[in-house]
């Protein structure tokens, strides 16, 4: 069998949620045979996606925006898109420009709000 692969792939079983329709829906899968390019994403059943969506992966606290590449049953082949901002202004295969811009900025209150927290705990008053 030949290997297609140009990047080495890193075995993997990390959990993960992908958020598609513009953050509307999500759906959880497992992340699988990670490489730089892109990784193996596993689902409890056969599932319909968009060819682009977001990846979120908890255990990392990152964000990826990802392509589908192939299509298997329970699993989907996808990659990793390009940072890249397109020529006309707005991102590779985005959408819309504006719910990207969006993602971003509840994931930073996102990580502000889980700060913020963490130095609340350690500021509370000891219970009289």
């Amino acid at each position: 069998m030949n290997e297609r692969r140009t990047a080495a792939r890193q075995r993997t079983l990390i959990k993960g949620r992908i958020y598609f329709n513009n953050r509307l829906q999500s759906m959880e899968c497992i992340v699988r045979d990670a490489t730089a390019n892109g990784a193996r994403l596993e689902f409890t059943d056969s599932v319909t996606l968009p060819d682009a969506f977001e990846l979120y992966i908890p255990a990392r606290d990152e964000y990826f925006n990802v392509r589908v590449k192939w299509r298997r049953g329970s699993h989907l082949g996808v990659g990793w898109k390009s940072e890249e901002p397109a020529k006309d202004g707005t991102e590779p295969g985005a959408d819309h420009p504006l719910a990207d811009r969006m993602a971003k900025l509840e994931h930073a209150v996102a990580v502000l709000q889980r700060r913020l927290d963490a130095l609340q705990k350690t500021r509370a008053p000891a219970a009289a």
